[in-house]
């Protein structure tokens, strides 16, 4: 990576793309980046999200079917 790039983070957990495998997203009109550990709380539990992502709580949770 270019030293001219910011590093970019996990919207929940902080964690780098230098640690872990990020994930780019749109929602609202901006990019966000969620990493793979955090996927799923983006999918079941939007709302722990809230706080870290505009609009959390306008997420609807993904039924949890086994």
């Amino acid at each position: 990576m270019s030293d001219n790039k910011s590093e970019l983070n996990c919207l929940n957990c902080g964690r780098s793309e230098m640690e872990i495998p990020l994930i780019a997203a749109r929602f609202a009109g901006e990019q966000l980046w969620i990493c793979s550990a955090c996927m799923p709380v983006l999918i079941h539990k939007p709302e722990q999200l809230i706080g870290n992502l505009k609009g959390a709580d306008k997420i609807p949770a993904s039924p949890h079917h086994h």
